[in-house]
């Protein structure tokens, strides 16, 4: 059953903040860095394919990784995680959607202007003059192919790497402190799907917390702050924003 807490503070509240981690897209498929890699990329550890240092190392390497990547992202669909907290986003005066995941099942589940913490694997930008370059390969990647060339920048021919923040990196300015605002400001805060490990976007919680908000974590998984947040549901974030939808607003 819902626990009335939430049922009441969706109703009441006007400042609703999401946090959504890499749990909500593997309800889609998509595989955590926690995963095991499938396929030609078992034998790689996904940690350190995501580095500046890797791409350095063996570009066409990394190249290649993050191109099967965006093709599993483009062969997933969005699940009843995403479209609930779309459907919550459309029915909250000031929502923010901050998310770690790089795929973009949020937008094409409805959400609107969402905050990527992490970057985007749709984007890419040259590694010299910074251009932005959206989805640059322009192809369906074979899932067979293992070593791709990156692409060169249409603007000063530089290679152009992923647009994603590599572990070692800052994140972006503009979104975490889009991020960090929000959840300062939030009356509710939800972290779904996440460890709670990865800083600095766990630090958001705290802010949270720090700002009076009814904090509610949902997660299969214990993540050690079940303890300081409000409300700790265990489940996929499927079932149980489904079913806080239709508790709060009749909505199935």
């Amino acid at each position: 059953m819902t626990d009335e807490r939430i049922v009441d503070a969706l109703r009441a509240s006007r400042r609703v903040v999401f946090l959504t981690g890499a749990g909500v897209s593997a309800e889609s498929g998509i595989p955590t860095f926690r995963d095991r890699q499938t396929g030609l990329w078992e034998r790689f550890d996904a940690a350190e394919l995501a580095t500046p240092e890797a791409f350095e190392r063996d570009a066409p390497l990394v190249w290649g990784w993050y191109e099967w990547r965006r093709a599993l992202a483009r062969s997933a669909q969005p699940n009843a995680a995403h479209r609930a907290i779309a459907a919550i986003g459309d029915r909250i005066p000031n929502f923010t959607l901050i998310t770690q995941n790089v795929d973009d099942l949020h937008e094409r589940a409805g959400s609107r202007d969402v905050v990527h913490l992490h970057g985007e694997l749709g984007r890419s930008r040259c590694e010299q003059c910074g251009l932005e370059h959206r989805d640059p390969a322009g192809r369906v990647a074979s899932l067979e192919q293992r070593r791709i060339d990156p692409p060169r920048c249409r603007g000063c021919g530089a290679r152009v790497r992923p647009g994603v923040v590599w572990f070692g990196e800052q994140l972006p300015e503009d979104a975490w402190q889009r991020a960090r605002d929000a959840a300062q400001r939030s009356e509710l805060f939800f972290v779904c799907g996440t460890s709670s490990l990865v800083q600095p976007a766990a630090s958001l919680t705290d802010l949270a917390i720090g700002a009076g908000a009814l904090t509610v974590q949902i997660n299969p998984n214990l993540t050690g702050i079940e303890s300081t947040v409000s409300v700790a549901l265990r489940g996929s974030a499927g079932a149980v924003l489904s079913e806080i939808l239709a508790a709060t607003w009749g909505v199935r």
